[in-house]
This record gives C-alpha cells, sequence and structure tokens, in this order.
C-alpha cells in the first residue's frame, strides 16, 4: 500500500478498530490522537511493520508506563488473521456473532507481517489479552489478585493505579481567612469597611485548616503476600501521591524503609527502586521484630497521634505472638488508627485463627479486604466510615467476601 492510500478503503475502520482495542486494554485515546495517527501513517506508509509500530506508539501512547500494552497489543492486532478476525467479533456489532476478515484488515496484516530477518516469529503462539472486552474486565476486576495469569497481573496493575484514595481530612492548628470561626479576622474587616467607606458590613473571620492525615503504609513483603506487595505498591504509589506526609515501610524477616523510593514521580521507576532496597522479598514474616525496629529507629514518622496506619498483611506471622502485641499496642497507642488490610478476607469463612492474625484482630481498628479491584475502589469510602468510629477493634465484617 502506497503512502496516500492510507486513508481508503478499509483502512480507516481497521484503526479505529485498534483504537478501540487500546482504550478498552486502558489505554487513553481520543479522535484527536487517532486523526493524527492516520495522518502519521500517510507519511510514513505501510511499507515497514517495526516503521508502523513506532509512528502509532509516538502519537497513541502518551504515558510510559502503556508502551509495553501498546506494543503487545499492536503485534497480538496485527500478527495472526484468526486473533484479528476474534477481535473484529468483539468489536463490531455481527448478529450471528461471527465475522470474515475484510479485505482491508488482510492488506493491513500482509503490510505490517514479520519481516523474513526474523524467522520462527510466526510460529509463536499468541494469547489474546483479556481486557480487549467489556466482560473479561469485568471479571478482573472481580479477580483475585493471586489468580492471575501475567498479562492480566500487568494489566491489573496499570489499571489499579488509576483508583484514587481520598484520605480523610483533620483541622490542622494554622488558621486562614474564611466565612467560619470563633475569631475575626481584623485585618480583613478593616480592609472590607475601607473598601465601603468606612461601613462594617462584612465580618470575615478566623478558620482552621484542613489537611489530609498523615500516612503510614507498612507492606508484607513475605512469601504468601508476593503476587500482592507489587500491585498494591503501585495502588498506593499513584493513589497517595497528592500526600505531602506519606511514610511507607516493607516488611518481612526485617524493616525496609521505601519512602525515597515512593518520592519518585513514576511508578515503574519506583518498583524498580523498590526492588532494589528490600532483600527479604518473597521470605518469611516477623511483623513483631518489624514493629520494634520502626519504634527505634523510626518512631518520629509517627506525628501527634493523628498518623493514619495502613497494614497491609495476611496476618501469618513466624514470630513471637507477645512480642507482636507488645509492639502494637506502642502502634495504637502512638497513631490515630490502624487499619488491617487483609487479602484472606476474600474467603468468605475467614477467620484469624493464626497466632499472628489473633494479635492483629485484637488490636486493629478496622480490618478491610483488599484481594481485587472492586474492593480497592471501596477502599476509599470505609477508610472514611471507620475513621469516623469510636472505640477499639473496629470489626469491618461488610467488607468480607468476593
Amino acid at each position: 500500500m502506497q503512502p496516500g492510500n492510507a486513508h481508503g478503503g478499509k483502512f480507516a475502520d481497521n484503526l479505529t478498530g485498534f483504537g478501540r482495542a487500546l482504550r478498552r486494554a486502558g489505554i487513553v485515546v481520543d479522535s484527536a490522537r487517532m486523526a493524527l495517527a492516520s495522518e502519521v501513517l500517510a507519511l510514513v506508509g505501510l511499507a515497514r511493520r517495526d516503521d508502523v509500530g513506532a509512528a502509532l506508539e509516538a502519537v497513541l501512547v502518551s504515558r510510559e508506563r502503556d508502551r509495553d500494552a501498546f506494543r503487545e497489543l499492536f503485534d497480538t492486532f496485527f500478527r495472526d488473521p484468526a486473533i484479528a478476525s476474534t477481535l473484529v467479533a468483539q468489536m463490531l456489532p455481527i448478529a450471528d456473532g461471527r465475522a470474515e476478515l475484510p479485505k482491508g484488515r488482510a492488506r493491513v496484516r500482509d503490510a505490517l507481517a514479520p519481516s523474513k530477518e526474523r524467522p520462527g516469529t510466526l510460529d509463536q503462539k499468541v494469547e489474546r489479552d483479556a481486557a480487549m472486552t467489556a466482560s473479561a474486565l469485568a471479571r478482573l476486576r472481580h479477580a483475585d489478585f493471586n489468580t492471575l495469569a501475567a498479562s492480566e497481573y500487568h494489566l491489573v496493575e496499570r489499571l489499579a493505579r488509576e483508583i484514587r484514595l481520598p484520605i480523610p481530612q483533620f483541622a490542622a492548628r494554622r488558621v486562614r481567612p474564611g466565612n467560619r470561626g470563633a475569631r475575626l479576622h481584623w485585618p480583613g474587616v478593616l480592609r472590607a469597611a475601607a473598601r465601603t467607606g468606612g461601613e462594617v458590613v462584612r465580618l470575615p473571620r478566623m478558620q482552621r485548616r484542613t489537611q489530609p492525615l498523615p500516612l503510614l503504609v507498612l507492606v508484607d513483603v513475605s512469601g504468601s503476600m508476593q503476587r500482592y506487595a507489587r500491585l498494591l505498591l503501585a495502588f498506593l504509589h499513584a493513589a497517595t501521591r497528592h500526600l505531602r506526609r506519606r511514610d511507607v515501610f516493607a516488611f518481612g524477616t526485617q524493616l525496609t524503609d521505601l519512602s525515597g523510593a515512593m518520592r519518585l514521580a513514576d511508578t515503574d521507576r519506583m518498583l524498580a527502586a523498590a526492588s532494589q532496597c528490600i532483600d527479604d522479598f518473597a521470605g518469611g514474616t516477623r511483623l513483631g521484630q518489624s514493629l520494634a525496629s520502626l519504634r527505634q529507629h523510626h518512631a518520629r514518622r509517627l506525628v501527634g497521634r493523628r498518623t493514619l496506619v495502613l497494614l497491609v498483611t495476611d496476618g501469618l506471622d513466624t514470630g513471637e505472638p507477645k512480642e507482636l502485641g507488645h509492639e502494637l499496642d506502642w502502634l495504637c497507642r502512638h497513631s490515630h488508627r490502624l487499619l488491617w488490610l487483609n487479602p484472606l478476607l476474600r474467603f468468605d469463612g475467614y477467620a484469624p485463627l493464626a497466632r499472628g492474625a489473633k494479635e492483629l484482630h485484637a488490636r486493629a481498628h478496622g480490618m478491610l479486604a483488599v484481594h481485587n479491584l472492586d474492593k480497592l475502589d471501596a477502599l476509599a469510602a470505609s477508610l472514611a466510615t471507620l475513621l469516623a468510629r469510636r472505640g477499639p477493634a473496629v470489626r469491618a465484617t461488610s467488607t468480607t467476601g468476593k
């Protein structure tokens, strides 16, 4: 196909179908980008597969974390006619649920076929990404992170980064001018009176500022939590980047400070830096010993009993229960709330029978499920509900189940 023909025939429909697949995979693509993609392909032509892929990636991908997904989807969409036919059936309204491969799609497939210098690529088996259909996306939202295939896991990780986590606000000590408050803002009163010829018409007041609760996150990176740890770190990095005070630690057999890594703007770079810091990944769990290290070396991270502590673990601790109970008592005394984010709540009949889980259950102010995307979406509302309650060991039984 010549460059000037990029806008003719069925090519526009093929490009539109590819754009829909990108959107269903979580990549932001709008009509302006699709128009630009068509113009770019008219310039570079369709003679070389690599040139077409690079051109589309340059205009359709705006986030670094979407590049791998785009490349995988590009190869899947244009490599094999059977897979292309399946994708057409998914994206176009066909009455009998089947779709023939259009001639325009065959021309594109031939133009973008792997070159002869790359033997063996035609024999590779390509698995269709489950995120390409709405029903598959709905299934992934309810799927336990521990049951996902590799391609699904990476997709869910990208989707988790889009979830926001508004942290409840508290009234700070500092004040600012406003409409409510016990004290008058006298400079504002005088300025307002000067504008009205000396008449006092409006009485500005001093009201307390509000700011999010300081956040302390403790993430279990032991063997039983390794499928959850990376995904939850990515979620927490993106969801809490707006916070002024956020301290994050990983723990297994020892405590690792990840606050430096969490300050990196890019989530992928954060995960890479965190993996360099953590020496005990996929090992055992000694929460009591890790909390003792927190108390001895990082006690100043807990700000004036206002800190909200999120403890992400399944409670399968191998240390001494007495030590764990002692350290948990100290943590509760020096924080506002201790909330236990437990992936094992995916089981309807879950009960904290392990020794470490019993200590946690007796002292945590709430226990929330974090095993799928739906539970992460509901986490913000659950936090607000639990923080509004008073008294120790509030049981969040409504968050259990699938």
